[in-house]
């Protein structure tokens, strides 16, 4: 076996065994593991804006975030789950901002759409960095089904939160999966040049009519 491919046997196996470490429902983080991740996410973030998917290399990135390769892939398995984790990191960071400046709309439907939109112009203005983080939750397969989850939660969670409701119904849950569907396929339309800002604004609010559909009905006066 050729060296190289022998190197990149062993990094795929301690990837298996370790990529545990920041598995949901693994143990916390220590203080200086989430540390290193911290690092780790700030330099895939830096490298995609810089210069989109290509430009996300993994040895690039353990050398910007000071940690060794092989640290590197007992974190993120692959540049798929590193972008995708950077996704969810992102949309972390967006959540933190939309709290602190809630959406102004009368209802629930005009408050998602415009928390929906104040993200995507926050993805707007780092074309390069929402091109990679696109493109890796694209090309996910099942080994990322983890990381994947965690960015639909967190989607689920920005809209939720837009809507004002804690325990929403079965019918509204399907009606916020459908958002969140319309919402990432509006970023793949946009970054692909298919479509407008204004026609992805028309495509939002049309389909977070929906939360109008699915709210409970009132109960009778007596």
């Amino acid at each position: 076996m050729p060296a190289e491919a022998k190197v990149s046997a062993k990094v795929n196996k301690v990837a298996k065994v370790d990529a545990r470490a920041t598995a949901p429902g693994s143990p916390p983080l220590t203080e200086r593991q989430e540390a290193r991740r911290r690092r780790i996410l700030h330099a895939s973030a830096q490298l995609a804006s810089r210069g989109g998917f290509d430009a996300v290399q993994m040895r690039e990135v353990a050398e910007s975030s000071q940690v060794a390769l092989g640290t590197l892939y007992r974190y993120f398995p692959s540049k798929i789950h590193l972008l995708v984790a950077t996704m969810q990191d992102q949309l972390e960071h967006m959540h933190g901002t939309l709290r602190k400046k809630p959406p102004q709309g009368e209802t629930a439907a005009e408050r998602v759409a415009e928390t929906l939109m104040r993200a995507f112009r926050a993805l707007q203005r780092e074309p390069h960095l929402a091109d990679a983080m696109v493109r890796a939750l694209t090309f996910a397969d099942r080994s990322v089904s983890p990381e994947v989850d965690q960015v639909s939660r967190q989607t689920t969670a920005i809209i939720l939160d837009a809507m004002g409701l804690e325990h929403p119904t079965p019918e509204q849950l399907s009606a916020v999966r459908v958002i969140e569907h319309t919402w990432h396929s509006a970023l793949i339309t946009w970054l692909s040049g298919r479509a407008s800002i204004a026609q992805v604004k028309i495509d939002i609010e049309t389909v977070c009519r929906l939360i109008d559909l699915t709210a409970p009905a009132a109960p009778p006066a007596p």
